[in-house]
C-alpha cells in the first residue's frame, strides 16, 4: 500500500459546480471574512501608518501579492498536489514526507521535521480558538457603525451567537452547513459589489497591482512598515484550510472557486476599502462597514454574522478532523467520537473538543473585548504553521515527484523568505496577545509528544513481557487445557506475540475457549483503506486465528465490522457465544531513568482519562471482560 495513491477520478461537470459551491462555505469561510478586520488593523495601534496615498497603495499592493504568492501559487498550485489518497492537512503531509518513520529509526532531519509537523498540528488548535472569536466579534461590531449606542451589547451578543454555534454542532456539519455554499456565494458577491462601487469613484487604487508600491511602502515607513506586515498577514488567515479540507471536495473544485470568485471578490473589496480611505481617511476606523450605504448596514451586519458563523464552523469541523487524525496516529488519547453521517466520511462530532473550544472562545471575547485587540493575538500561530508546511512540502515533493533538490529548494526558499518576514512582523504581537496561541500550541504539543512517547515506552515494556505465540501454542498442544464452548476474542496491540489478556486469563482460569481469535487493529498512514484490504486472517492451529484489521487515519475502527468481514474467510460469529477480552493497563510512574517524572505523571493521567477501548472500538458492552494490568514506566 503506497502512502500516496492516485486521486479519485475527476467529478462530472454538474458535480464539479456543486462541489465548488460547497467549497465556498467550508474552505473559504475563514479567509473570506478577513476583509472585516484586516485593512482596519493596518491603520490601528500605536505603530500604525497614516492613511496617505502612498501608504494605502503600498498596503493594497502587499495584500495583492500576498494573496497571489502564498495562497494562489503556494497552496492552490503546489501544496494541493501533495494529497494523501485525496486527504490533506499537516499530519497527512507529514505522513507523505516521511512514510518510513514507523519502520526505521528516524534520522536527525526526519525527527525534527516530524516534531515540527506535530507542533504545527498543535498550533492549529490556537487558530481554531481565535477564529470564531475574532470573526463573530468583528461582524457584530458593525452595530457600532449603524448605531453607536449599541456598543455595550456587542460582547454579550457575540457570546450568545458563539453559544448557539457550538450548541448545534452535535446535529452534524452536513445539516448545519447545508446552505453554507449559497450563503457564502451571496457574501462574496456582496464583497465584490461593495468594493467595485468604490473603485469606480477612485480608480487610481488599481495601480496597487504594481509591486513597486509595496517596495516604496517599506522605503517610506522603515521598521514601522515591517511592523504593519503583521496586520497585512491577516488577509492570509484561513489559507491552511485550503489544504486541510481538500479531502471533502478535491483539488479542482477548490481551485475553480478560488480563481473564479474568491480571489477577485476579496481583492475588489480590499481595493474598495482602500479607495474609501483615500477619500475619507476617518473611515480607516472601520472601512468595511463604511463601504455600505446607511440603509444597508443592518442587513450587512446580518450577512457578515452569518458569514463569520460559517467561517467558524469550518475551523470547528477542522478541529474535529484534526483530533480524529491525531487519535488514529497515536498522538492523542482515545476520545469519544460521534459520526453524524452514515454516508459521508469526516462528518464527526467530538464533545470534549466542542465544549473546550466554546469555553475558550468565550474567554477570549471577554478578555480581549474587541476584534482590534484580538487581531494583535491572531496570525502568529498561522504563520508558524505555514512555515512548517513549506518545510514538509520540500521533503514530500522530493519523495513524491523526484524533483531536483535545487529546484525544490529554490521554490520553497521563496515561500520561506516571504513567510519568515511575516513571522518576524508577527513576533511583535507576542506581548500584545500573541502569547495565547503560542501557549495553546505549546500545551498541545506537550500533550501530544508525551502521549506518543509514553505509548512507545509502554509498548516496549509490553513487548518484553509478551510470550511468543509459537511457544504458547506448543504448550497448549503438549498439555491440552479444558476447552469451553464459544469464541474468545483477545484484542492485541502487537500482531506478533500473545496478548497479555490471554496469558493472564489462561494463567488464572486454566481454560481456553474452543475458538480463540487474536484481533489486532492497525492504523495505516493512508487516510482510508479499501474494504478488500481491510482484513487478513491466519489460521495458527489449535483453534487459534490471527485477525489483522487495517483502518486509515480518517476512519473510525469498528471491531464488530471487522468480525462481519471475517465471514468470507470462514469465521462466523454468534453474538451470544462470543466474548471479548482486553487488558486495561494502569500506569505507575517509576523512579527509573527515561521520561521526566512530571511527564510520567501526565502520561498516567492521560491514560486514566482516555476513552475505554471497548467504547472506542464499538464492542458490545455485555460481552466484554477486562483484565487489569499494572505497568511501571
Amino acid at each position: 500500500m503506497t502512502p500516496a495513491a492516485e486521486s479519485p477520478a475527476a467529478p462530472a461537470p454538474a458535480s464539479l459546480k456543486y462541489l465548488a459551491l460547497a467549497a465556498l462555505g467550508v474552505v473559504y469561510g475563514d479567509i473570506g471574512t478577513s476583509p472585516l478586520y484586516a485593512l482596519r488593523a493596518c491603520f490601528a495601534g500605536e505603530r500604525s501608518v497614516p492613511a496617505t496615498t502612498h501608504n494605502v497603495l503600498g498596503l493594497l499592493s502587499l495584500i495583492f501579492w500576498a494573496l497571489i504568492l502564498i495562497v494562489s501559487i503556494k497552496y492552490i498550485v503546489f501544496v494541493l498536489r501533495a494529497d494523501n489518497r485525496g486527504e490533506g492537512g499537516i499530519l497527512a503531509l507529514t505522513a507523505l514526507a516521511f512514510p518510513e518513520r514507523k519502520k526505521q529509526t528516524p534520522s536527525w532531519t526526519m525527527w525534527w521535521m516530524i516534531t515540527f509537523g506535530v507542533f504545527g498540528a498543535a498550533l492549529l488548535y490556537g487558530d481554531g480558538l481565535i477564529t470564531p472569536a475574532i470573526s463573530v466579534l468583528s461582524a457584530v461590531e458593525g452595530l457600532e457603525v449603524a448605531a453607536p449606542g449599541l456598543q455595550p451589547y456587542v460582547v454579550p451578543l457575540t457570546i450568545v451567537i458563539l453559544v448557539g454555534l457550538f450548541s448545534v454542532q452535535r446535529i452534524g456539519t452536513a445539516k448545519v452547513g447545508r446552505a453554507f455554499g449559497w450563503a457564502m456565494l451571496v457574501w462574496f458577491l456582496t464583497l465584490a459589489g461593495l468594493g467595485l462601487k468604490q473603485v469606480f469613484h477612485a480608480p487610481e487604487v488599481l495601480r496597487a497591482v504594481n509591486p513597486a508600491y509595496a517596495w516604496q511602502y517599506f522605503v517610506t515607513n522603515g521598521f514601522r512598515g515591517l511592523h504593519q506586515l503583521g496586520a497585512v498577514f491577516l488577509v492570509l488567515t484561513g489559507a491552511e484550510a485550503l489544504y486541510a479540507d481538500m479531502g471533502h471536495f478535491g483539488k479542482r473544485p477548490i481551485r475553480i472557486a478560488w480563481f473564479s470568485l474568491v480571489l477577485p471578490a476579496l481583492f475588489l473589496n480590499y481595493l474598495g476599502q482602500g479607495a474609501l480611505v483615500l477619500s475619507h481617511p476617518e473611515a480607516a476606523s472601520n472601512p468595511f462597514y463604511r463601504l455600505a450605504p446607511g440603509w444597508a448596514l443592518y442587513p450587512l451586519v446580518g450577512l457578515a454574522t452569518a458569514a463569520t458563523v460559517i467561517a467558524s464552523q469550518a475551523l470547528i469541523s477542522g478541529s474535529f478532523s484534526l483530533t480524529m487524525q491525531a487519535v488514529q496516529l497515536g498522538y492523542v488519547p482515545r476520545v469519544a467520537i460521534e459520526h453524524t453521517s452514515s454516508s459521508t466520511h469526516g462528518q464527526i462530532y467530538i464533545p470534549l473538543i466542542n465544549w473546550t473550544l466554546m469555553v475558550a472562545c468565550i474567554g477570549l471575547v471577554l478578555g480581549f473585548r474587541s476584534s482590534e485587540n484580538l487581531a494583535a493575538a491572531y496570525g502568529i500561530a498561522v504563520g508558524l504553521t505555514m512555515l512548517i508546511t513549506t518545510l514538509l512540502f520540500y521533503f514530500a515533493a522530493r519523495r513524491l515527484w523526484n524533483w531536483h533538490w535545487l529546484a525544490t529548494g529554490a521554490l520553497c526558499g521563496v515561500f520561506l523568505c516571504i513567510e519568515l518576514v511575516f513571522l518576524v512582523a508577527n513576533l511583535a504581537k507576542v506581548n500584545h496577545g500573541g502569547w495565547f496561541p503560542l501557549t495553546i500550541g505549546a500545551l498541545g504539543f506537550t500533550l501530544m509528544a508525551t502521549w506518543k512517547t509514553g505509548r512507545a515506552r509502554l509498548r516496549q515494556r509490553l513487548i518484553k513481557s509478551l510470550f511468543p505465540i509459537e511457544d504458547f501454542l506448543r504448550e497448549v498442544k503438549a498439555h491440552p487445557p479444558h476447552r469451553v464452548k464459544g469464541t474468545a476474542i483477545f484484542l492485541a496491540s502487537n500482531p506478533e506475540g500473545t496478548p497479555a489478556a490471554l496469558t493472564h486469563n489462561f494463567k488464572h482460569n486454566k481454560i481456553l475457549h474452543e475458538r480463540v481469535i487474536l484481533l489486532t487493529i492497525l492504523v495505516e498512514e493512508a487516510p482510508y483503506v479499501e474494504k478488500n484490504e481491510r482484513i487478513s486472517v491466519t489460521d495458527l492451529g489449535e483453534g487459534f486465528f490471527r485477525v489483522i484489521s487495517r483502518y486509515g487515519f480518517m476512519e473510525k475502527p469498528d471491531a464488530q465490522e471487522t468480525l462481519r468481514l471475517c465471514q468470507p474467510h470462514g469465521l462466523k460469529f454468534r453474538e451470544m457465544e462470543t466474548t471479548f477480552f482486553l487488558s486495561r493497563e494502569t500506569i505507575i510512574p517509576s523512579q527509573r531513568l527515561g521520561l521526566w517524572q512530571w511527564r510520567k505523571r501526565l502520561f498516567a493521567l492521560l491514560a486514566r482519562n482516555a476513552q475505554p477501548a471497548n467504547a472506542f472500538f464499538k464492542l458490545p458492552p455485555n460481552r466484554v471482560v477486562e483484565l487489569g494490568l499494572q505497568i511501571e514506566i
